[in-house]
């Protein structure tokens, strides 16, 4: 017996709704890849704005490299210290070899080995920071003035704050100049060492190096240099306005919190926990603040109960009400 035409069998649905199945999960992986692809227009966004920014941060690194560190025999870690050793060694044996140029040829030959690993994005980033930085530094170095003099404490500390300055810029643009985090990813994908700890060993093992080439005492303030960058570039990329997290675990959570919320002025996040010994379940607060408000929630917290428990804890960067705007 003929089907009618205007309705539809069990099979005839079975058939609509796999390709009603179909048709939505097309739609949902077209919409997931156009999610995707609007993050990635995003950051290349980002990274178009951001060229200025790493262009001056990269001549602010080479233009403190010049003034301070190679002329006065300071390799302070990474591949620049290692290239300002080569020079040395160069000069000594009669021909010039540029510190700019060595970094740009070594960090190329480096990227070769992660940029498997890391995509196109990150090689263009590296790139970028690298090669800016060569040129910087070969650029700016026979038009630098070193400062006169032997004491070596006065271009050690300058040099690690304003190459650390120029640095840190970079690194808030999320662009890297290569050198020591790039050797580290190599060494630690071959036999799984941490990649911070291996960038302090390469850094110290440069400095030491520097030591047979210039003196001992290079060396010390090489290191001292790289210590002063260090901080410096965290103070540039994490920001000095440092937060700090509270935690209250108290029987008076409720009078804790308003004070906080009502006397301080700031928010209060109360969390689920559960003693393990006792076994009761016990709210514990959470509070972002001010490091000079740490004593203050001291007091609050101790009037009101003074066998409560309390630890604190660094926060990079707080966003948000009563802190720095999103996207600020």
């Amino acid at each position: 017996m003929a089907r009618s035409a205007g309705r539809a069998g069990p099979a005839d649905c079975e058939i609509m709704s796999a390709c009603a199945h179909i048709r939505y999960e097309t739609g949902e992986r077209k919409s997931g890849v156009s999610k995707r692809i609007e993050i990635r227009k995003i950051i290349q966004s980002q990274l178009v704005r951001d060229i200025p920014m790493v262009m001056f941060g990269c001549a602010v690194a080479a233009f403190a490299v010049d003034m301070f560190m190679v002329p006065h025999g300071l390799a302070a870690g990474g591949l620049t210290g290692l290239a300002t050793i080569f020079q040395e060694l160069a000069a000594r044996s009669g021909f010039s070899l540029p510190v700019g140029l060595q970094t740009i040829v070594m960090n190329a030959i480096l990227l070769l080995f992660v940029i498997r690993t890391g995509g196109a994005l990150y090689a263009v980033q590296t790139i970028m920071g690298f090669v800016l930085f060569g040129f910087f530094t070969d650029l700016f170095a026979p038009f630098v003035v070193p400062l006169a003099g032997h004491d070596l404490m006065l271009p050690a500390l300058w040099g690690g704050i304003i190459s650390g300055l120029g640095y840190g810029l970079v690194f808030r643009c999320g662009v890297n100049t290569g050198g020591s985090d790039t050797i580290a990813q190599i060494i630690s994908r071959k036999t799984s060492l941490p990649v911070g700890s291996t960038v302090m060993a390469i850094d110290v093992a440069v400095c030491a190096a520097s030591a047979p080439v210039f003196s001992f005492e290079n060396a010390l303030y090489a290191a001292l240099s790289m210590v002063v960058m260090g901080y410096v570039v965290d103070m540039v990329v994490d920001g000095a306005d440092r937060q700090r997290a509270a935690f209250v675990i108290s029987e008076e959570h409720a009078a804790i919190a308003d004070d906080v919320m009502y006397e301080m002025g700031r928010g209060v996040t109360e969390l689920s926990a559960r003693g393990v010994w006792s076994g009761k379940d016990r709210p514990m607060l959470l509070i972002i603040l001010g490091k000079r408000e740490v004593s203050i929630l001291k007091t609050i917290v101790a009037e009101h109960d003074p066998e409560a428990i309390m630890f604190f804890t660094d926060v990079t960067e707080a966003i948000g009400e009563g802190f720095k705007e999103l996207g600020a």
